[in-house]
């Protein structure tokens, strides 16, 4: 980052200079949420602006997807995030002047995002063409207490003499066209990139209402095609000793207030906007707009000030459960609280819906869920907001109707996940690299067992997750198949792993391993129930149409699951026939061919050894406990020169196995690429809004890799990788009901329990008791430790079943 326009500060994204360069990225870094409503940050002008963005969890339109080439049982309706009437334009006029940034004489300027309060702060000082500075300040913030609510304010102040001044408030429909400046990418984004969201040649929301009264306005629409209706209403309080008048107009696609005032010389203006927005997938608008009022008459009561002190007391006692320390290190700590602070941003509210990719802070990817939720959201969830990850697990069981029709439409019992979705139908219209990813059902169990371990929700476990464990069970029970061919082993045929360069094989390693752990922990769900509370069981058995032959199959399939193993090169193929593939040469391939994805067909790519992101790796860091060390250090050593890292879901895991097996250096080099993937745009699409998953990796980043916690069988383990040129990390966890407060350092680790009744983990081997009085325990080292880092030649050593040995080659582009 350019630290002399972005300082550090621990609490803070500040920005100390006004750039137009790189409006994408700052529109995104600068965005305020709270998992339901998200507002870009865009400035309050509205003219200088990559991408406009105003955007609910859950609210869009579907469109039918037109396949060149139809086969049964592909996505037939696609769904895309909607962008909904922006509140944000405050418009500034003196003496007629436009306040535009790109233009202004500014003697002072700093835009600021705090992490402590929520607020998005700008203050300058502007000198109009006439030579009269102005003090402008602007606040924003979107309420992490009220999950309907955004407030914004303005303050102004005449330095030198009187002027007249017009400030125009507005709320504008920018889905439907070009923005008020006709700049149609600015209105709806551009595209050619898949992972951009898609664009509509027809209008998606249909005016349903306009109306003023009472010093407010409200707008409502209905979605064209999927009918989610939606209003917003906005109401303002002007405070000035100036003379001044108002006026409040709306139409159908907008809605301003607009105000005119004799500014005097050292006379303030103090303007506060109230917006609330109510969404619904049928209610009529009409009673969404008596909603929206009925906010505003409640939020109104309690003031603004009351406002802001509520959002400051929730980030406090976000902060107190889930802030990581890194003494020290100001750069990294001010970006290891933005990550951070975007988790809250992306899921406090969302309040049974899922996690969207780019939460609401941009469209990328469609505003779709993914399996990034319970990989890579979940955990920090379940050990910082277990209420946010019950939701988030709730979230998926009311998916659960649509995810066995999903099964029915592929032929298999049981349920399957859509590979991404916001209705809970499959949108995926790529099969290959979509679809065929089956392993989100095991991703959503994981998460599950996770969430039930870490908190002892059993109650929850044995309600809505038994019949998750159950179907997901079920479909992998249906999807594979026993074959005897010297030894009985049950396999898993044509699928997609993680790794999105390759697609549709046999026996992926990650989705058997993940698959393994789902028919288990269903199996010994179901039996435990039965022991324990046959009552309940038999409740189940009625409501799942149970039997006892089928527990025992998915028993014995987790036992004989096949996992491919090559003892020539001592590593774990990632499927079966990968090692016959062709080794991509990475170091013969320019920096300016990635990603891959954009630069080549997707045949060329699935014919070679090469990887998006980490695959086997992250089934070694997900169920480390089915591989023994010289495995992990092996693996890890022959799939790092063939990752790409075009994925942001990878630095972060390899990472964290990277500090495991010793590779210190990659370890730390892994983390800030993950660390900085949107404040520093390392994969120039920060534009289309914060990485989220990204950010959760971050967290287990610093958790799992160099805090070294691991959680496998509901035991809570440390093994820390502290980096040499750290002096200290504190991190909290909660755990079974505790929250536990953990410090690194070089020589110890100290354990505390900061609230809660006394827990027991486990330390390189040994259980420790810990309580509220802290506990040191000697480390010697930071486990192994390996110097350098590996270099970029693949490892090449396998043969083709012909016999044929490989040798890398970069395919002509």
């Amino acid at each position: 980052m350019d630290r002399s326009r972005f300082p550090a500060d621990e609490w803070r994204l500040v920005e100390s200079a006004y750039s137009g360069a790189d409006l994408g990225v700052t529109e995104t870094i600068f965005a305020v949420g709270n998992g339901y409503l998200g507002l870009r940050g865009n400035v309050e002008e509205g003219r200088d602006t990559h991408t406009h963005g105003t955007f609910v969890n859950g609210f869009h339109e579907t469109w039918d997807i037109q396949h060149a080439e139809d086969a049964f049982g592909l996505a037939r309706v696609g769904q895309t995030i909607v962008n909904v009437p922006d509140p944000k334009v405050i418009k500034l006029y003196v003496e007629d002047e436009p306040l535009l940034l790109a233009q202004a004489d500014l003697e002072t300027y700093e835009r600021s995002l705090d992490f402590r309060d929520g607020m998005l702060r700008r203050e300058l000082i502007w000198r109009t063409s006439s030579g009269k500075r102005v003090r402008v300040t602007t606040t924003r913030m979107v309420s992490l207490t009220e999950r309907h609510l955004a407030l914004m304010t303005m303050d102004l102040e005449m330095l030198d003499g009187d002027a007249p001044i017009v400030i125009s408030s507005q709320l504008l429909n920018r889905q439907d066209g070009f923005d008020e400046y006709h700049v149609k990418s600015a209105a709806m984004g551009e595209g050619g990139d898949p992972r951009k969201a898609e664009t509509f040649d027809r209008r998606v929301l249909d005016p349903q209402k306009s109306w003023v009264g009472d010093g407010r306005a409200v707008l409502g629409y209905v979605c064209h095609q999927s009918r989610m209706t939606l209003a917003v209403a906005t109401e303002h309080v002007l405070e000035t000793d100036n003379e001044h008048s108002e006026e409040i107009i709306a139409e159908e696609d907008s809605a301003k207030h607009v105000f005119r005032i004799d500014a005097k010389q050292g006379s303030t203006i103090h303007l506060e906007k109230f917006v609330t927005y109510h969404t619904s997938r049928g209610v009529p608008v009409r009673e969404l707009s008596d909603r929206c009022l009925r906010t505003l008459d409640r939020v109104r009561g309690d003031g603004m000030a009351h406002l802001h002190a509520d959002q400051r007391a929730w980030l406090d006692d976000f902060w107190t459960r889930c802030d990581v320390t890194t003494p020290g290190q100001p750069e990294v700590q001010q970006a290891v609280r933005w990550n951070l602070f975007q988790l809250a941003q992306a899921s406090a509210r969302a309040d049974g819906s899922g996690v969207p990719a780019k939460g609401v802070s941009g469209s990328g990817y469609g505003g779709h869920y993914f399996w990034d939720t319970e990989i890579y959201v979940m955990p920090f969830l379940t050990y910082t907001a277990p209420q946010a990850a019950r939701s988030a697990l709730r979230f998926r069981h009311n998916m659960l109707d649509a995810a066995r029709s999903r099964a029915r439409d592929m032929s298999q019992d049981g349920a399957l996940f859509p590979w991404r979705t916001i209705n809970g139908a499959e949108a995926s219209a790529y099969f290959a690299a979509g679809t065929a990813q089956y392993h989100i059902n095991a991703d959503v169990a994981h998460a599950l067992m996770q969430y039930v371990r870490a908190t002892g929700d059993r109650a929850f476990l044995l309600r809505e997750g038994l019949d998750m464990l159950v179907e997901t069970a079920r479909m992998w029970a249906d999807l594979g198949f026993w074959s005897i061919n010297g030894s009985e082993d049950f396999h898993i045929h044509g699928v997609t792993g993680p790794d999105e360069y390759t697609t549709v094989v046999n026996d992926n390693l990650f989705t058997n391993v993940m698959a393994r752990e789902n028919l288990a922990n269903a199996a010994a769900a179901v039996t435990e129930l039965r022991e324990s509370d046959p009552r309940d069981y038999e409740r189940a058995v009625a409501r799942l149409q149970l039997d006892d032959a089928e527990i025992s199959e998915w028993q014995r399939a987790a036992e004989g699951m096949f996992i491919p193993f090559d003892a020539e090169l001592s590593v774990h193929p990632q499927d079966l026939h990968f090692l016959e593939r062709e080794v991509w040469d990475l170091p013969q391939t320019p920096p300016e061919k990635h990603p891959l994805l954009l630069h080549f067909h997707p045949l060329v790519i699935y014919r070679f050894q090469v990887l998006k992101q980490a695959d086997v790796v992250l089934a070694m860091y997900l169920a480390g406990h089915s591989f023994t060390a010289q495995e992990k250090r092996a693996n890890f050593e022959y799939y790092d020169p063939i990752t790409t890292g075009d994925s942001t879901l990878s630095a972060v895991v390899q990472s964290i196995v990277a500090a495991e097996v010793g590779y210190h250096e990659m370890a730390l080099r892994y983390f800030y690429d993950g660390l900085f993937v949107d404040l520093d745009d390392r994969h120039k699409n920060t534009s289309d809004g914060v990485h989220v998953a990204s950010t959760g990796g971050v967290w287990a980043g610093l958790v799992a890799g160099f805090g070294g916690m691991r959680d496998h069988a509901g035991v809570l383990t440390f093994d820390p990788r502290l980096p040499s040129s750290w002096p200290e990390l504190g991190f909290r966890l909660g755990w079974q009901g505790a929250r536990l407060h953990v410090t690194v350092r070089p020589d110890e680790i100290c354990l505390r329990v900061a609230e809660g009744d006394p827990i027991e983990v486990e330390v390189r081997g040994t259980r420790v008791p810990v309580s509220d009085a802290e506990v040191v325990v000697p480390l010697d080292g930071m486990g192994p430790r390996v110097d350098g880092i590996l270099p970029a030649t693949p490892v090449v050593g396998a043969h083709t079943q012909e016999g044929q040995r490989l040798i890398p080659a970069a395919p002509r582009s």
